[in-house]
C-alpha cells in the first residue's frame, strides 16, 4: 500500500464568540473546562449531557450556562457556531461530529484530532495578547511542553504593552498614515524604553515616553537602503540574529536560488520577495541587473535586503554589489552569513584544520573553467593543507586531474557534501584518484561543496548530523599517525 500523503497544516484564526452559541456535550471535568474557556471569550454555552458534574451544575442552575439534559440529540447543534464533543464515551463523540458536518458546525472532538474539523491550540495568555500553539493535534504534550517553555518566556507587561497600543490605535494611525512609516515608528517604540517601563510598572511614565514618541517630527524619510546579508548554507538555525532583524525590517528582498525556503520564511510575511538567483550554465538574473534592482528600490525609500547563501564577501560578490551602492551614493551595511566551508564541514564532521592533519586552510572557487585556468595549482597541493572547492559539481574531473598532476597524492582522501546543513545532507567520501566516478555513481549534485585533504577522512568517523557518508574510507594510515 502506498503511504498516505501528509495532511496540509491547519489554516490558523481567533474567533469572536461574543454573544455566539457553543456547544459542549458532555458532564465531566473535560467539559467543565472547555465550557469555561467558552465562556471566558464570551460565548453563550450550552451544555448537553445525562448528569453534571457540580461546578457546571452551579453554572447551570446560576443561568451561566444552559442544561441540555439527555443522550446526545443533533437538535443541540441548532443555532450553534461550533461544538466541543467531551465525553468519555468515543462512538458518542463520533456522532456529534458527524451531526456538526452535516449542520456545517465546527466540531473539535477531544484527544480525536481525525475526528475534529479544528483544534484547541495550547495558549499562552498575557491580556489581550494570545500566542496560540498546536501540533495539528497529532502531539498535544509537545504543545503544551511549547506552551510552558513561552510561559517562562513572557511576562504580564506584554499585555499592558499590548492595552496601551491599542488604546492608542487611532492616533498612531492619524499620525502615520503611511504604512512604512507607521512601521517604523512601531520598531522605535518596541525597540525603546516603553517595554521596559511596563516591566517596571510604570504605566504613567510609559505613556508620557509614548507621547513624546508619537509628536516627534512625522516627515517622510525617504531615504532608502540595502543590507547585504549572508542566509548561511540553508539550516536556518545558522542564521544570524542580526540578520534575523534585517528580514524582519526588510520591505524588499532580493534572494538567490541557495538561500533556503526555511530561511525566507523568517522574513517580514509583507515583504516584496524577488529571486534573482543565477543558475548553472548562465541561467538567471545577470549581476547588473541585480545591481539595478538594489538601487531602483532603495531610491524609492525602501529597506533592501540583498539575501545570499552562505556569506556575502566568500565567493558572493558582494564587494561588487558595494561598490555599485557606493557609486550611486545609497547607504548599506553588511550581515555577515556562515560561509559554506564552515557549516558544510561541520555538519559532516570534518574540522577543517587539525594539529596533526591541517595548519592551513584553502578556499576556492570552481565556478566556471576560467576560474580554474588562472589557478595556482601547486600551491594547492601542499600536503597537511585542506582544500575547500565552492561550485564545483561540473568540474570534478579537472579538479582530479590537475591536482593529481600537480602533486597531491591520488589516495589523498576527499569528502563531497551535498545540500550541506539541510535535511536532505549527504556525504560522499573517497579517495582523490576516484572523485569524478564517485560523484557520478552517487549523483551528486549542486548545491555541493568538495573538501580536499587529510582532515575530510574523519568524516567516517566524527559524522554527526544525517546519514553516515557513503563509501567510507577504509582505516587511513595518516590517522594512525596523527594518534
Amino acid at each position: 500500500m502506498a503511504p498516505s500523503s501528509p495532511s496540509p497544516p491547519l489554516y490558523p484564526l481567533f474567533a469572536d464568540l461574543r454573544g455566539r452559541l457553543a456547544l459542549v456535550v458532555g458532564g465531566g471535568a473535560v467539559a467543565k473546562r472547555k465550557a469555561q474557556a467558552l465562556l471566558e471569550a464570551g460565548a453563550r454555552v450550552r451544555v448537553g449531557a445525562i448528569r453534571l458534574e457540580p461546578e457546571l451544575a452551579r453554572w447551570a442552575e446560576a443561568g451561566r450556562i444552559e442544561h441540555r439534559e439527555g443522550a446526545f440529540d443533533p437538535a443541540w447543534l441548532d443555532d450553534a457556531w461550533l461544538a466541543i464533543a467531551a465525553t468519555d464515551d468515543a462512538a458518542v463523540n463520533r456522532a456529534v461530529a458527524a451531526a456538526g458536518e452535516a449542520r456545517r458546525v465546527w466540531v473539535n472532538v477531544v484527544d480525536d484530532a481525525e475526528s475534529s474539523a479544528f483544534q484547541v491550540p495550547a495558549r499562552v495568555e498575557r491580556g489581550p495578547v494570545q500566542i496560540a500553539i498546536s501540533s495539528g493535534g497529532g502531539a498535544p504534550m509537545l504543545a503544551r511542553h511549547l506552551r510552558e517553555t513561552l510561559e517562562a518566556q513572557f511576562d504580564d507587561s506584554l499585555g499592558a504593552l499590548a492595552e496601551l497600543l491599542s488604546r492608542e490605535r487611532e492616533r498612531i494611525r492619524a499620525r502615520f498614515p503611511d504604512i512604512a512609516r507607521r512601521r517604523r515608528f512601531f520598531e522605535r517604540l518596541l525597540g525603546g524604553r516603553i517595554p521596559a517601563l511596563l516591566r517596571q510598572r510604570r504605566p504613567r511614565r510609559a505613556q508620557q515616553e509614548f507621547d513624546a514618541l508619537l509628536a516627534r517630527d512625522a516627515r517622510p524619510d525617504n531615504a532608502g537602503s540595502v543590507v547585504l546579508v549572508g542566509a548561511g548554507p540553508g539550516d536556518p538555525g545558522l542564521l544570524t540574529l542580526r540578520g534575523l532583524r534585517a528580514l524582519n525590517e526588510a520591505d524588499v528582498i532580493l534572494h538567490d536560488h541557495l538561500a533556503s525556503d526555511e530561511v525566507l520564511r523568517l522574513a517580514r510575511r509583507d515583504a516584496e520577495r524577488i529571486d534573482v538567483g543565477k543558475r548553472a550554465g548562465g541561467g538567471g538574473v545577470p549581476q547588473h541587473r541585480i545591481h539595478a534592482l538594489m538601487i531602483e528600490h532603495a531610491r524609492a525609500g525602501k529597506r533592501v535586503v540583498r539575501l545570499k547563501g552562505g556569506d556575502p564577501f566568500v565567493f558572493g560578490r558582494g564587494g561588487e554589489e558595494l561598490q555599485a551602492l557606493r557609486a550611486q551614493g545609497i547607504a548599506y551595511e553588511v550581515v555577515p552569513g556562515v560561509t559554506a566551508a564552515l557549516a558544510c564541514a561541520a555538519y559532516a564532521g570534518i574540522p577543517l584544520t587539525h594539529r596533526k592533519l591541517a595548519q592551513s586552510l584553502r578556499l576556492v572557487t570552481a565556478h566556471h573553467k576560467d576560474s580554474l585556468d588562472e589557478v595556482d595549482w601547486r600551491s594547492l597541493t601542499q600536503e597537511r593543507q585542506t582544500l575547500a572547492v565552492y561550485m564545483g559539481v561540473a568540474m570534478l574531473e579537472t579538479l582530479q586531474s590537475q591536482l593529481i598532476a600537480h602533486g597531491r597524492a591520488a589516495d589523498t582522501p576527499f569528502a563531497l557534501i551535498e545540500n550541506g546543513s539541510r535535511a536532505e545532507q549527504r556525504v560522499v567520501v573517497g579517495p582523490l584518484s576516484e572523485l569524478a566516478e564517485r560523484a557520478r555513481i552517487h549523483g551528486v549534485a549542486s548545491p555541493a561543496l568538495l573538501i580536499v585533504g587529510e582532515v575530510a577522512a574523519l568524516a567516517g568517523e566524527l559524522h554527526w548530523y544525517g546519514e553516515a557518508p557513503l563509501t567510507i574510507l577504509p582505516h587511513a594510515p595518516l590517522l594512525e599517525e596523527a594518534a
